[in-house]
């Protein structure tokens, strides 16, 4: 399948039709992780486990280096 981009304000939109949306199991609140390897762009629909590791993650990151201030605020 070949796309071209549509003008979406100032930015481009690629539009996914609904059938590749049925394929990936996606819909409109479907997040996707972005990457690319330099020469393509690859979209991968994100899963409640990836989603749940990043906010634990970003909990991990956040705890590390807020830890003082949190102390402070529980005394």
């Amino acid at each position: 399948m070949i796309k071209n981009l549509t003008k979406h304000g100032n930015s481009l939109a690629l539009v996914i039709e609904k059938p590749v949306l049925e394929l990936l199991g996606a819909d409109a609140k479907t997040q996707f992780k972005i990457t690319t390897d330099g020469k393509a762009l690859i979209l991968t629909p994100v899963t409640g486990d990836e989603r749940e590791k990043e906010i634990l993650d970003a909990a991990e990151r956040i705890t590390e280096k807020y830890s003082d201030v949190f102390r402070r605020l529980a005394e």
